[in-house]
């Protein structure tokens, strides 16, 4: 149950529709007036709550959600005390009785691969662009590369407010990111490197954007999640082979430098995605979660925008084949890095591989 108003807008819809979404996506029915058993969960609508909170919440009967200050604003109660736990919530007051939930407890999102205090903050006309930024930023994965983690930030969350209040939907994004995905392939194939950076570059933003739009709006899909990730997993071997093709005009892979240059970046790409797979399915999160450096790799290693890092400058100084080998060489050191990961992972003890952010 939704108590209060919540008209303050918030990524183009108001607090209370945000909230309702919240419900929706943790699967519970919002109602007007309380059922005649069973449990309810009750919230402030005026707030902004992360996802995680009232998906705990829901999860723990005779709780009640304070804030740090100490100010109860949401609670699961059972159906017969959902009028007295209402007024006291709008009243300001903690319902007597329950159990406090707390803010620190939530703060690892393994999701996003990090640790950060959950959002959950009054919404206020005043505070709105302020809360954007902060729930913004709570959508960003805190273990990716050095192009996302550093540049995108900024820009992308201009255009992600732009795209929710204009009512874009996340799989708009990434529909458009599909066709730059094969504007790319087409011209680094041609040899047309420059315009090709420039689609690549501008694919890899709208490729931010996308996720962080599903994101604050709450509107991600399983079938928006398949497209997003499927498309991020399949093309990058397809643009190397591309800028091959425009550097050396051989289509099929051969017997030179160049040719054995594309084998590494193909079967290291392969190769590499096997590793974290095979990591993922042991231990149940990501390598490079793992230790400190394997997040501090994460942002530099052979993956599709450090690589664009690579080839870009290699481009502007008019030698993409050098970037092409270059790649070549980062691609196959990367992996040695990623066996080494693997290797020392399976020598420790299972029940001692656990994420440096979640301790």
């Amino acid at each position: 149950m939704i108590l209060g108003a919540g008209d303050v807008r918030i990524w183009g819809m108001t607090a209370r529709e945000r909230l309702r979404r919240t419900f929706a996506r943790a699967k519970l029915a919002v109602v007007e007036a309380a059922p005649g058993s069973g449990g309810v969960v009750l919230a402030l609508g005026g707030w902004v709550y992360d996802e995680s909170l009232l998906a705990t919440l829901a999860k723990r009967p005779d709780s009640v959600l304070v804030t740090d200050e100490g100010q109860a604003v949401a609670a699961h109660v059972p159906a017969a005390r959902v009028a007295e736990a209402s007024a006291a919530l709008e009243h300001g007051a903690e319902p007597a009785g329950l159990q406090r939930l707390s803010l620190a407890e939530l703060s690892y999102n393994e999701a996003l691969r990090k640790r950060e205090a959950p959002v959950l903050v009054r919404l206020t006309p005043d505070n709105v662009r302020a809360v954007e930024a902060r729930t913004f930023a709570g959508s960003y994965k805190g273990v990716t590369d050095i192009v996302t983690k550093y540049w995108w930030p900024v820009p992308a969350r201009i255009v992600t407010r732009w795209c929710a209040v204009a009512g874009l939907k996340p799989n708009h994004v990434t529909f458009a990111g599909f066709l730059l995905v094969l504007a790319a392939f087409w011209l680094f194939w041609k040899g047309e490197f420059g315009w090709g950076l420039v689609c690549a570059w501008i694919m890899t933003f709208l490729d931010t954007v996308d996720g962080k739009l599903a994101r604050v709006t709450l509107t991600s899909s399983a079938i928006g999640n398949v497209f997003d990730h499927g498309i991020d997993l399949i093309h990058p071997p397809f643009w190397w082979w591309a800028w091959y093709v425009g550097c050396f005009g051989a289509v099929a892979i051969t017997p030179n430098l160049a040719g054995y240059g594309l084998m590494v970046i193909l079967v290291g790409y392969v190769v590499q995605r096997i590793f974290e797979g095979i990591f993922m399915r042991r231990y149940g999160f990501h390598v490079h979660s793992w230790r400190p450096f394997d997040s501090f790799f994460r942002l530099i290693t052979a993956r599709r925008n450090p690589n664009l890092l690579i080839l870009t400058p290699a481009w502007a100084l008019g030698s993409p084949q050098i970037g092409f080998h270059l790649v070549a060489l980062w691609t196959a050191l990367s992996l040695v890095v990623h066996a080494v990961q693997l290797l020392q992972a399976l020598a420790t003890p299972r029940e001692r591989v656990v994420s440096w952010l979640s301790r």
